[in-house]
């Protein structure tokens, strides 16, 4: 039956005094008591037999008794005494054995898992073996009654056995691992030990441990504690179950119970053992984050574009298409790119080019026009080339941009493409558009082709500036073979935003494309909230598949490491050979060999990038002991031509070189030699001056607006920690800004040099290369391929 424990001492429990001198030794108080008590009165009264459950105990062997208080007694009683004691002097003995075998053995059960308590415990009685599997239950009850004793087990031979091994054993455990003992009985040592701790016993929750038989249980260590072990057949999302309570305190905190030998240590295989199911190993989550990403199956992608590094560059995007082709490809994505054939390419960065498709007749106005398609490699990307034979001569003109006729020209370059793409019988799974001259793409996808049985494509299209955006008349509709301006001039679809009865490119971009991106973040919200040109309603109306992604940076081209442009390579650990490409361009460049920082601009020559800026900090350089580079060119006459004026006053300075033009050799040279390199733009979707710059350990001085506040962070007021911090930056659209940021750059140049120098290694070690932008690209073509 369950039985209940008790702090207080149950009847045939705790009193027996002979048997248990010879297994335990006896606490002091107990010891001065037993000298004091002298007479045989005494000594007898204190003994005296308690039954209960009807089975009769002795507490001293039958030839210590005082006849006078024993002469009514029968001889059965005296028979019962004499067994009594036998037994209690067997089990004393056996007790004794069993704990030193315990202690000879314990070398060996560091090697090997221990036996179960079951097994090395011989001296158990039977019948407490078939009543152990009632003892979770007496655990679940309440301690305060008391309890019998097994039926065939002596109350000394149970005491003795209790006192000697289960008092050990609950030296070493919690109260929890009383179970353990195979003993369906009260165990008083236990109770008290959990009375000591401040707990009560333990109250396991109800779970299969219960009906476990005693053979099936065990007892498992772990450290200083131990809890249950888990049965064989138990369920690992029940093994919480078996963890001690949390409130209950360790045994380092609580006083230890009075013992004649310091607990055994565990072997090391317990905590194996017993440990509970373990969190997640820490490295985990720092490898769930490395690796957070989604690795879509690798899909067949175009890229039409009118630019492309370095055949034909003029701004960023020409980088951008050499860059993302490159990173898609390495993740396993086939990648072709069309562009125009123009005259003005370099010719000399393509392998083994070719025709590939001789007769491509593309619908213009009433008619065709018959095209030739020629393939090469350039840098192992594979790149299709179309060329036009017209008389309105498209693209041999000298130059990419720059004609009146520029809208019409790459309107006839979208209807090519596409045209191409279905002769051809190319079905890719992505075309990814750039700019407005590419705009037009998934308009004649979805009004034409679409028709025709060209329904795999999904078209991403990515908007590199909101400023040029191919605003014209209506007569581009019918130039194209779309007609119907009724249908297509309406506020949803290429209806002009500002300007009435004019078509718009690239609205028509954003309104028939899959998903729409910007070169960063900052830019999108910004395009959305007053830079987007007279688009802000569209790209509202469409924001849901709207975002912005930061450009890469081609490390493969761009990386002083292994530029073959620089005569003198360098790293952020190595970075003194910087300064032998300074000297490198002085000498080239036939500026004065001194210690000036060198500030340099790189790019194109628009208003967008604050050329009035850009003039003001060419003059404050001079003035602040400082020398000036500039490399780039307009499409603008005039603004060419101002410069051109502007080189020829400064012509004779030994610390200014203006160079108007685009020379990619110089650019490499420019960017490795010069110290700082300033980004004074209006408006800026992304830039890649200042991340090619920091790449090389340029500073970029710049205004915090689109992509440049995305990407650089000021050395003195940025709240980003200090090797974070890898440029200068300034607000205002004025020349209080500039000077302002320009200035404590060149004062760190000059007065803190060291600071300036880790202001490098910073800058240098920003990661801004196509590894994140090419997993958020591959993130949208999957996203949108099955739309």
């Amino acid at each position: 039956m369950a039985t209940k424990r008790s702090s207080d001492k149950a009847p045939g429990t705790g009193k027996t005094e002979t048997a248990q001198d010879s297994v335990d030794t006896m606490s002091n108080k107990k010891r001065e008591e037993a000298k004091e008590k002298k007479t045989p009165a005494a000594a007898t009264s204190s003994k005296k037999p308690t039954a209960s459950a009807g089975t009769s105990k002795t507490k001293t062997p039958a030839s210590k008794k005082a006849p006078t208080k024993r002469a009514g007694a029968r001889k059965t009683a005296a028979a019962a005494s004499d067994k009594s004691a036998s037994a209690e002097k067997k089990a004393a003995t056996e007790a004794t054995a069993t704990s030193q075998a315990e202690k000879e053995k314990r070398p060996a059960a560091e090697k090997t898992p221990p036996k179960k308590p079951s097994a090395t415990r011989p001296a158990i009685a039977p019948a407490a073996k078939a009543t152990a599997p009632k003892k979770p239950a007496a655990r679940k009850t309440d301690s305060s009654a008391p309890s019998a004793p097994a039926v065939g087990q002596t109350a000394a031979a149970k005491t003795a056995e209790q006192r000697s091994t289960g008092r050990k054993q609950a030296e070493k455990t919690p109260a929890s691992t009383a179970e353990s003992d195979k003993i369906s009985v009260e165990q008083p040592a236990v109770s008290d030990i959990a009375a000591t701790q401040g707990a009560p016993a333990t109250t396991e929750p109800a779970s299969p441990l219960v009906s476990k038989p005693a053979a099936e249980s065990g007892s498992k260590v772990e450290g200083k504690a131990s809890v249950p072990a888990t049965p064989p057949d138990e369920t690992p999302s029940e093994q919480p179950a078996t963890i001690e309570p949390a409130g209950i305190p360790s045994p380092e905190s609580s006083p230890a119970p009075e013992s004649e030998e310091p607990p055994a240590t565990p072997p090391a295989e317990h905590v194996e053992e017993v440990e509970p199911e373990p969190a997640p190993p820490p490295h985990e989550p720092e490898t769930y984050h490395e690796e957070p990403v989604y690795h879509p199956p690798s899909m067949y992608i175009v890229q039409i574009t009118p630019e492309l590094a370095p055949l034909a560059k003029v701004g960023g995007l020409a980088d951008v298409v050499t860059g993302l082709t490159r990173e898609l490809e390495i993740r396993g994505n086939p990648v072709e790119i069309i562009l125009p054939k123009y005259d003005c390419m370099r010719y000399d960065q393509i392998r083994d080019l070719h025709i590939t498709y001789q007769d491509l007749w593309v619908p213009w106005y009433d008619g065709t026009v018959h095209c030739s398609v020629w393939f090469g490699f350039v840098r192992d990307h594979k790149c299709f080339f179309i060329e036009p034979h017209s008389n309105d001569n498209f693209f041999n003109r000298g130059s990419i941009y720059g004609f009146d006729d520029d809208i019409l020209r790459f309107a006839f370059f979208s209807r090519a493409a596409i045209e191409f793409l279905w002769k051809a019988g190319k079905h890719p799974e992505i075309i990814h558009c750039h700019d407005w001259q590419s705009a037009l793409v998934p308009v004649f996808l979805y009004e034409i082709y679409q028709h025709m049985g060209m329904t795999h494509p999904r078209v991403c299209y990515t908007i590199h500036n909101f400023k040029h955006q191919g605003v014209t008349g209506d007569f581009v509709l019918t130039a194209t073979g779309l007609n119907r301006p009724e249908y297509y001039l309406h506020p949803d679809r290429l209806l002009d935003n500002h300007t009435p009865r004019a078509v718009n490119l690239m609205k028509g971009g954003i309104v028939y494309s899959n998903f729409v991106t910007t070169v960063s973040p900052r830019h999108a919200f910004e395009a959305m909230h007053g830079q987007g040109f007279e688009l802000e309603p569209t790209l509202h109306t469409h924001h849901a598949k709207f975002g912005g992604i930061v450009n890469g940076v081609d490390y493969d081209v761009w990386n002083p490491e292994i530029d073959q442009f620089i005569p003198f390579r360098y790293n952020v650990d190595y970075i003194d050979e910087k300064y032998k490409n300074k000297q490198a361009l002085r000498s080239r460049l036939l500026l004065a060999d001194n210690e000036k920082p060198i500030i340099a601009f790189i790019g194109r020559l628009d208003p967008q990038k604050g050329l009035e800026l850009m003039r003001h900090a060419l003059f404050h350089s001079l003035n602040h002991r400082g020398q000036f580079v500039l490399l780039g060119s307009s499409p603008d006459s005039e603004i060419n031509s101002y410069f051109w004026e502007l080189k020829r006053h400064l012509n004779d300075s030994p610390d200014c070189h203006i160079e108007i033009g685009f020379d990619e050799e110089l650019a490499h040279l420019i960017y490795c030699g010069a110290d700082m390199v300033v980004v004074p733009s209006q408006f800026e979707p992304c830039g890649l001056t200042q991340l090619i710059a920091m790449r090389y350990g340029t500073i970029p001085v710049v205004r915090a607006v689109g992509g440049l506040a995305d990407t650089v962070f000021d050395k003195d007021f940025s709240d980003r920690p200090l090797h974070e911090r890898n440029g200068y930056v300034f607000n205002d659209y004025d020349e209080a800004g500039l000077e302002s940021a320009l200035t404590r750059a060149i004062d760190c140049y000059y007065d803190f040099p060291e600071h300036f120098r880790e202001l490098m290694k910073n800058a240098m070690r920003s990661d801004y290369s196509w590894n994140h932008p090419g997993q958020h690209y591959l993130n949208i073509y999957d996203y949108i391929r099955e739309k």
